[in-house]
């Protein structure tokens, strides 16, 4: 490992130049990572990378599962909780069905119990995949919504088969009534599991006396702590990591202080950038491992594979997003729905076209067994594994890049928020201003005199109260306000310089408080 540490130094570099290229040339970065670690695989003396399914599922999928929950919203979730149960659970267990019995048709020697296992490892649409993308293209926030959710939940369900069609391909049986039990324990252990942690971790942040550092340490760990321990106990990890996650989000303002808020979400967007960064490329870097072990089957004949498993996979959420639609229109007769109109042809083409495999399918994949328990070699592995990479290559090139190509052409309309987000801003600060200003008349009028800060703070709410120049001509308000904070920034820097007396962590300082400033100026606070 020591010896390749120049290479993987390396690799860092090069994961954030390409996705620097991704933004400038707005393409979705997995994709780019996917096809730059095929052809760094390709280069003379490149180290051989063998990614360990440990790996994948311990170091990488906990933290990024527990980002993703941590930054979605519980109301949203619950509101679009039908539709996303369906996709994240019914539609992954008819996508293994139609993907086992495919398979063992179309693949000599492929039984049913390992087309059910294939099935499990494809099923599960990447969550990273479709949000990168869907950052470059307007969405309304029903769709965003609907396809977090799902992307919480259904790695969790192929898991689940997996792991049943692993034991059947090893043991040559398949026991119902003992499926069902292990079943409803990895689910709804799982989630107990996760919320019991959280719930733990969160009276540590409250009644230990931690700061923005150890808080920040605390939110890193728990993710590995609530999988670990479902997993010790047999039931599903990704569940405990989003139900945790979720639980710990929601009371967010009520354990932990503004400092520590602030500080923790720095450091995950740093840290999530990087893993979601490495574990694309790995997967493209991971191909001639891949390839020579197939054996006996031709590239060109496990190419074809993976190319009608792909084209199947897309034909099921296709016909499922039809189907969610045509339910919907059903049930609306029978019970409150999110919503009752028809969403019409284009949302369902659309949140169809969202179905980009990635790392939790490889790592998946990469988690079968070498040898069964007598020994024998476990029939099929690496091609299973070839399988599941082309899937994953053809999904994130074909259905990334053409993805924004699509939302640009069916305009999906927003139905829920029809005023602009600079409009919704202006009026919650506007609101908040009121608030304010209504808090010091009645309770610190008298303050006003004697404080002169505060009576500066409450003529800036009440300005704010009548004011309007900020919406309309904002960008140029930005510019002007930036220089101004980075002239102050070179300011401080230089009688830093001159002054070998002052203190310089005063200095610091005043300069994090521009920086922080120069922060809420760039989210239009």
């Amino acid at each position: 490992m020591l010896q390749d540490l120049a290479f993987y130094l390396t690799l860092v570099i090069v994961i954030v130049l390409l996705i620097m290229l991704a933004k400038k040339i707005k393409v979705a970065y997995p994709v780019l990572l996917v096809l730059a670690g095929l052809g760094i695989s390709f280069i003379p003396g490149t180290p051989i990378v063998e990614i360990e399914p440990e790996l994948i599922f311990f170091i990488f999928l906990p933290p990024l599962l527990f980002e993703a929950a941590w930054n979605s919203s519980w109301k949203e979730l619950w509101r679009w909780r039908r539709i996303i149960f369906s996709f994240a659970f019914v539609v992954v267990f008819f996508t293994a069905i139609v993907v086992a019995f495919a398979a063992n048709y179309l693949i000599p020697g492929f039984s049913l119990a390992l087309g059910f296992l294939l099935g499990g490892i494809v099923s599960p649409p990447d969550a990273v995949s479709a949000g990168a993308i869907l950052k470059f293209v307007k969405i309304p926030k029903r769709f965003q919504s609907i396809l977090e959710g799902e992307s919480l939940l259904n790695d969790a369900s192929s898991l689940i088969i997996f792991r049943f069609a692993l034991i059947a391909v090893a043991t040559g049986q398949f026991i119902w009534h003992q499926a069902i039990i292990d079943f409803v324990w990895m689910c709804v252990g799982g989630a107990g599991i996760g919320i019991l942690i959280a719930f733990l971790f969160m009276k540590m942040h409250k009644l230990l006396p931690t700061d923005a550092n150890m808080d920040t340490i605390f939110t890193l760990a728990a993710p590995f702590i609530m999988y670990l321990a479902a997993e010790e106990l047999h039931a599903s990890g990704v569940l405990s990591v989003v139900s945790g996650g979720l639980f710990l989000s929601v009371r967010r303002h009520h354990f932990l202080s503004g400092a520590s808020r602030l500080h923790s979400i720095n450091v995950w967007q740093s840290f999530s950038f990087l893993l979601n960064g490495m574990v694309f490329m790995l997967i493209g870097l991971d191909l001639p491992l891949i390839v020579s072990g197939l054996g006996d089957t031709s590239i060109f004949q496990a190419t074809m594979y993976g190319v009608v498993i792909t084209v199947v996979l897309i034909i099921i959420r296709m016909f499922a997003s039809y189907g969610a639609v045509v339910f919907t229109l059903i049930m609306r007769n029978f019970i409150n729905v999110a919503d009752a109109e028809s969403p019409g042809w284009k949302v369902p083409i659309v949140l169809g076209w969202t179905g980009m495999r990635g790392v939790v399918s490889l790592a998946a994949a990469l988690s079968i067994p070498v040898t069964l328990a007598d020994g024998s070699p476990f029939p099929h592995r690496n091609l299973i594994l070839f399988i599941t990479f082309v899937v994953i290559l053809l999904t994130l090139v074909l259905q990334g890049l053409t993805l924004p190509l699509l939302l640009k052409k069916v305009k999906l309309k927003e139905k829920d928020f029809i005023k602009s987000e600079k409009e919704i801003d202006y009026e919650i600060r506007s609101e908040l201003a009121k608030i304010a200003v209504e808090k010091v008349k009645k309770e610190y009028p008298e303050k006003l005199e004697q404080f002169p800060a505060l009576k500066e703070q409450f003529q800036s709410w009440e300005n704010r109260i009548n004011s309007s120049e900020i919406i309309i001509n904002y960008p140029e308000y930005q510019q002007i306000f930036a220089d101004i904070l980075e002239h102050q920034r070179m300011w401080l820097i230089n009688k830093n310089r001159e002054e070998l007396l002052l203190d310089e962590e005063i200095v610091r300082k005043h300069l994090r408080l521009i920086d922080l400033q120069e922060e809420r100026l760039s989210l239009g606070k």
